[in-house]
């Protein structure tokens, strides 16, 4: 009688040659999704994966890369993110914090702000982030934060215009950046295909400016999936491997 042996478990030839995308456009459960096929391998039974639910990950990323070619993005600058709450917004304002920048996260629902920023303390202790009121922050004039800030960025919802060309350009920014390719912007005056354009003494970027870099940044995590350590690409991994492009 022929004896029954244990199912055999993949190759390590089958394991380099998979990898898992984990997409959608509910950011949350893709989170959830991300974090549980993480915690499901064990051993060396384990396969790339790469979080990018709405393309977030790679949008965020691309933008803090399209900033530091003309910032040095460090410790000691300040930048504000408009729709901060939103997938995007809320990625570019971590990963702009975890580089030192001192951050304010804005919302036209300053409860939202504050809930968001709650979060991206918890993940990042001991960052510089404050949440703001858009209303807040535009009255402020002078005094506030746009005022401050080299870096702006806007990653609002399609149809939403945060900050109007007169807005924008009193200020003292040297780079704005809106990642909205949906008219009208998400800041008056800035194309989808802006890209370094400059307007007195700011440079401009749209959406379609920073997307030649999405895409780099996309096609290098695809490949990056298939090595051998099996990486997790989250969006601190994307900046990263951002930088090397």
């Amino acid at each position: 009688m022929a004896r029954c042996s244990p199912a055999a478990g993949p190759s390590s030839a089958e394991l380099a040659a998979t990898a898992i995308f984990v997409g959608g456009s509910d950011v949350a459960a893709a989170e959830a999704v991300f974090a549980r096929v993480r915690a499901t391998f064990f051993g060396p039974v384990r396969v790339g994966v790469l979080l990018d639910p709405s393309g977030a990950n790679t949008t965020a990323a691309a933008a803090v890369i399209a900033a530091a070619r003309h910032l040095p993005c460090a410790a000691g600058g300040e930048g504000v993110v408009l729709g901060g709450t939103g997938p995007v917004g809320q990625r570019v304002a971590r990963l702009l914090a975890r580089r030192g920048v001192a951050v304010t996260l804005v919302s036209r629902d300053a409860g939202r702000a504050a809930a968001t920023v709650a979060g991206i303390r918890r993940a990042v202790p001991g960052v510089a982030i404050e949440p703001a009121g858009l209303a807040e922050v535009v009255a402020a004039g002078a005094d506030g934060a746009l005022a401050r800030a080299q870096l702006v960025v806007a990653a609002g919802a399609a149809g939403a215009c945060l900050l109007t060309a007169e807005q924008r350009r009193a200020l003292a920014a040297t780079v704005c950046i809106d990642l909205n390719a949906v008219p009208p912007a998400g800041i008056e005056g800035i194309a989808p295909t802006d890209k370094a354009r400059a307007d007195g003494a700011a440079l401009l970027y749209g959406a379609l400016g920073v997307g030649s870099t999405k895409m780099k940044i996309h096609r290098a995590a695809i490949a990056r999936l298939f090595a051998a350590d099996a990486p997790a690409l989250d969006a601190d991994e994307l900046l990263a491997l951002g930088d090397t492009l």
